[in-house]
């Protein structure tokens, strides 16, 4: 399995449209590994996760083809992972298409949104909740409930299964609550790619993980087994307000065993 990392900035990328922070500066003057688009991910080059408002510039970017994928897994509603209009342009009148090639997949506030939208449009979509797994193809996908954004939402993060292999998906995390974790224990990952939005300042926002809070979720999941020293982990959804450039996060996770995750990057597992 391979994970394609499209985007691994936050809300408003890096560097940041309106911000002077020192992290955007830094982006604005170095480019490379610490410009961020808004956060994404792509699996086999067939399960697109999250369909962000940066979709386009990264499918260019990476020379990818959008008609190969099999489905459009959502995580949840913020702006920077659905951005709904993205999804008209597969259909007519932009292409002649009578179904569009993939499966949607979201939460309930994700499939209202798409069917108040375009009631009369032919998509298929698989309303998801956490903890059930849905099927794609020979591919397992499981969401669990995250620990993010308003609690009337079932924010996911997100659990794929192929071929004896295991990836969760997880830019939206917080520190998950216990029903998530003891869930977790019944699972070892191949790969794990979480969040480190908040970076090197502390908050006490309970939406995203610092640098400190990202350290003790690792070890939690290494205590209770589902991270093993075969695991990869990579960072994604990185914020220019968490003060810290790709090189400064290297220093911190590297000794970790950590891949610091950036536009671009693939992870074999």
């Amino acid at each position: 399995m391979v994970i394609h990392l499209l985007g691994t900035g936050g809300a408003d990328g890096v560097p940041a449209l309106y911000s002077e922070s020192r992290v955007s500066k830094y982006a604005r003057e170095h480019g490379g590994k610490d410009v961020r688009s808004r956060a994404s991910a792509l699996v086999d080059g067939v399960i697109k996760l999250d369909l962000g408002p940066d979709s386009w510039s990264q499918v260019v970017r990476e020379r990818l083809d959008a008609r190969e994928w099999c489905a459009v897994a959502y995580t949840h509603s913020d702006a920077d992972h659905f951005a709904v209009e993205e999804l008209q342009y597969v259909l007519y009148p932009f292409n002649d298409y009578e179904m569009a090639g993939f499966t949607i997949f979201g939460n309930n506030l994700i499939s209202e949104a798409i069917r108040s939208r375009y009631p009369d449009w032919p998509f298929e979509i698989v309303t998801t909740k956490s903890f059930c797994q849905s099927s794609c193809g020979d591919y397992v996908l499981t969401p669990i409930k995250a620990r993010h954004g308003s609690p009337d939402e079932d924010t996911h993060n997100i659990i794929i299964q192929q071929g004896g292999r295991t990836l969760l998906y997880a830019t939206d995390t917080g520190i998950w609550d216990e029903p998530t974790w003891a869930f977790l224990m019944d699972h070892r990952l191949d790969c794990l790619v979480l969040e480190c939005t908040e970076g090197f300042v502390l908050t006490p926002y309970n939406g995203h993980l610092d640098i400190e809070e990202f350290e003790q979720v690792i070890e939690r999941l290494r205590k209770q087994g589902t991270v093993t020293d075969g695991t990869k982990i990579v960072t994604t959804h990185h914020s220019h307000n968490g003060d810290a450039t790709h090189a400064e996060l290297e220093a911190r996770l590297n000794p970790l065993g950590v891949v610091v995750g950036y536009d671009g990057l693939k992870v074999e597992f």
